[in-house]
């Protein structure tokens, strides 16, 4: 009796390899052993970029909230503190979108904090 190899699974889980390795440089997407490394490599990169990305973001947003705040007159620590003594419950991703498309309403926050802020 001929023995069973598996050769259809380890195929299976060598094209998988080399499909999510495509596009890599040189031996990267074409052998396996170095695509399997650099796949491995790859996704653990990947996993920290979307923790990253996240206070990347977070410091972007600040500084636009920032620049925009010292427009009016508030630097940024004054302006979140004028916010939250306001109760007003917008996030730094809305405030930044306000800053940037809409500096009329972010206006009309900074009146709110700097009233909240005298008060």
């Amino acid at each position: 009796m001929v023995r069973a190899r598996g050769i259809p699974a380890s195929r299976r889980r060598r094209k998988k390899i080399l499909k999510r390795a495509k596009g890599y440089f040189g031996l990267r997407s074409k052998a396996v052993k170095q695509a399997r490394q650099q796949v491995k490599r790859s996704l653990r990169y990947s996993y920290r970029g979307r923790k990253e990305r996240k206070r990347i973001f977070r410091r972007l947003w600040i500084v636009r909230i920032n620049a925009a705040a010292r427009n009016h007159g508030l630097s940024y620590s004054d302006f979140i503190h004028g916010l939250q003594k306001a109760q007003v419950g917008l996030d730094r991703k809305a405030l930044a979108d306000l800053a940037v498309n809409d500096p009329a309403g972010f206006a009309a926050v900074v009146e709110k904090v700097k009233s909240a802020l005298a008060a």
